[in-house]
């Protein structure tokens, strides 16, 4: 059974760090693209950032440029998302999700490219 699992996520001041997981089961990632969305309340899910694994390649959404990092560990078929200097703004629900095919940084936002998604974590940033 294909299941990403996400944990990390918590209540932290502005300027402060996270670091969330992405576990992957039922399939490795060698050969998948994964990726990072939030949805803040009453706005839509977007793009944070990804990966893809069959070249290292990572792209990142402007507002987290020089914040935020993607790694993965294919040891542990997991991936991680290093979120430093933490905004009120990037208060939201995080998902990954895991696609088949690379992901370019032209189509990382586009939810339809990604064929798995976790159920998500909450991350909240207090001012």
């Amino acid at each position: 059974e294909v299941q990403l699992v996400e944990s990390g996520g918590g209540l932290v001041q502005a300027g402060g760090s996270l670091r969330l997981s992405c576990a992957v089961y039922g399939f490795t990632i060698d050969d998948y693209a994964i990726g990072w969305f939030r949805q803040a309340p009453g706005k839509e899910r977007e793009g944070v950032s990804v990966i893809n694994s069959s070249d290292g390649s990572t792209y990142y959404a402007d507002s987290v440029k020089g914040r935020f990092t993607i790694s993965s560990d294919n040891a542990k078929n997991t991936v991680y998302l290093q979120m430093n200097s933490l905004k009120p703004e990037d208060t939201a629900v995080y998902y990954c999700a895991a696609s088949r095919g690379r992901i370019t940084a032209q189509d990382m936002g586009i939810m339809w490219s990604y064929d798995y998604w976790g159920q998500g974590t909450q991350v909240t940033v207090s001012s």
